[in-house]
């Protein structure tokens, strides 16, 4: 008797070989353009797998929620972004885990930034999200002057320190083929870089470029100016990673 044959409901299968591999390639990568790798942990959301990475030299997390922030803190992971706009209702959770790990947050708008003042227990990093296209949450790009104001506001207030501007080019998703994503990908970056620019030139550099989304990680081969990814897709792939031409089928680890 096969698996297959021994399965009785719907039942996730992993094959851990083709997953390590995943995250050994990408590391790699990282590491050739001398860049932080700090995957996102949302796509598996297991202290298990979290190992695998922490084998592959990871020390640096994402997550999408307050919630997954702590179950890996709880896991020993020290440094941990979470890459979803501040919920002001979570403010008690978020003091009580910045007072643990060394803890990232993202913001958007001046109201949260105001909010956040006095509020705060303990320092956090404070990423601003920018819109390069997806056109779903963050400061457009190519309005650069309210990114510029909001950055102002952070160096107001000594528990924020301003780490840098993060983006997520989710509209790679969208492209119609591994060129189309490469060049959407491409040109997202650049996008990331002008706000960069536009910020030195008006004497107030915003630090670092964060850029996650597994399509164009894996595609994309220059990141000059970029100081990390965060994809988290590729740990295991799936059928549109391969549609996209992100990844052969051999790649995919679930199923």
């Amino acid at each position: 008797m096969n698996l297959f044959d021994q399965l009785k409901k719907p039942t996730l299968l992993l094959n851990e070989g083709r997953a390590r591999a995943n995250i050994r390639r990408m590391a790699e990568k990282a590491r050739r353009q001398h860049i932080r790798f700090r995957p996102h942990f949302k796509t598996h959301q297991s202290a298990a797998i979290g190992e695998w990475f922490r084998e592959e030299g990871v020390s640096a997390i994402t997550v999408s929620s307050v919630d997954m922030a702590a179950y890996f803190a709880a896991h020993d992971w020290q440094d941990i972004t979470i890459a979803f706009p501040v919920n002001w209702r979570e403010i008690a959770e978020i003091n009580a885990l910045a007072k643990k790990v060394h803890l990232g947050l993202l913001v958007e708008s001046p109201e949260t930034v105001a909010f956040l003042r006095g509020r705060l227990t303990a320092p956090v990093d404070v990423w601003i999200k920018i819109d390069v296209g997806n056109k779903r949450t963050g400061l457009p790009w190519d309005n650069p002057q309210p990114i510029h104001e909001l950055l102002q506001d952070i160096r107001q207030i000594p528990q924020l320190q301003p780490r840098g501007l993060l983006t997520h080019a989710g509209h790679t998703y969208q492209a119609s083929s591994a060129v189309e994503v490469r060049e959407r990908a491409e040109i997202s970056q650049q996008a990331m870089l002008a706000v960069k620019a536009y910020l030195v030139e008006h004497e107030c550099p915003a630090g670092l470029v964060s850029i996650g989304d597994t399509p164009g990680c894996r595609l994309m081969d220059n990141f000059t100016g970029v100081g990390e990814i965060r994809p988290g897709n590729f740990v295991f792939f799936d059928l549109e990673q391969w549609h996209l031409g992100a990844c052969g089928d051999e790649e995919i680890a679930v199923a």
